[in-house]
């Protein structure tokens, strides 16, 4: 397989601009986030997240946004290529300048987090994976203006920045509803954090810790997460 191409069961996604390529990331939230009729994927890149709620929610009505130009004309052309083109519109915006008449059930993404390090040459993968576009305030006051009441914000993030990306939500008027610990193996620490939160505080609050790889195979959780995805 090509690596400027990755096939999944119900979609294909190009890979060839300048930015940030398929990931596990990308893949489990995509594959955990909650949905809803109304759906938005922050800072699509790819469109990968976009088009794994689209499979997975095939009521909901889709919105992709990018500020990278990039992005947007390379998740618009895997978009327009799949079975669900008719229902994810993308936009070529900022988080903090979308404006849409109706909030949205579900926010994903998988957000920039580097804050204050050494950048890479390549601006366009700059964009992705630094705060200086979208800092974690801008993120959480752009989703506490454009989500629903009743809806939630999803998000991946590094456990070295867990914390800090949690108290910004606290501070925004977020409550975490669900936390995900993701190992690669088990004898590893936490790799990742798999991240919900919503306008109100749950009666219980869902934690758990999973690995990804057990005697060199995906474990049962992530096989059981990844499935409907994975050729």
């Amino acid at each position: 397989m090509s690596s400027d191409i990755f096939k999944f069961r119900q979609f294909d996604v190009y890979q060839d601009f300048d930015g940030m390529k398929v990931g596990s990331d990308g893949v489990m939230l995509g594959a955990w986030a909650k949905g809803g009729n109304r759906i938005l994927d922050v800072g699509t890149g790819t469109g990968l997240i976009a088009l794994m709620m689209a499979q997975r929610f095939p009521k909901a009505e889709l919105m992709a946004i990018d500020i990278s130009e990039d992005a947007f004309l390379q998740a618009g052309r895997n978009i327009a290529n799949s079975i669900f083109a008719n229902r994810i519109e993308v936009k070529h915006t900022s988080f903090q300048n979308l404006s849409v008449t109706d909030r949205f059930d579900a926010i994903v993404t998988n957000p920039p987090f580097f804050i204050d390090s050494l950048k890479n040459p390549n601006q366009t993968r700059n964009i992705a994976r630094h705060t200086d576009t979208l800092s974690y305030s801008d993120l959480f006051h752009s989703a506490m203006r454009l989500l629903a009441d009743e809806g939630c914000f999803s998000a991946i993030i590094p456990s070295d920045y867990k914390d800090r990306f949690i108290q910004e939500a606290c501070l925004c008027g977020f409550f975490i509803s669900r936390i995900y610990g993701i190992k690669t193996v088990e004898r590893k620490l936490v790799k990742r954090y798999l991240l919900e939160f919503k306008l109100k505080r749950s009666d219980v609050i869902d934690a758990k810790t999973f690995t990804m790889m057990t005697h060199n195979e995906r474990s049962e959780w992530y096989e059981n997460l990844v499935s409907d995805f994975y050729l």
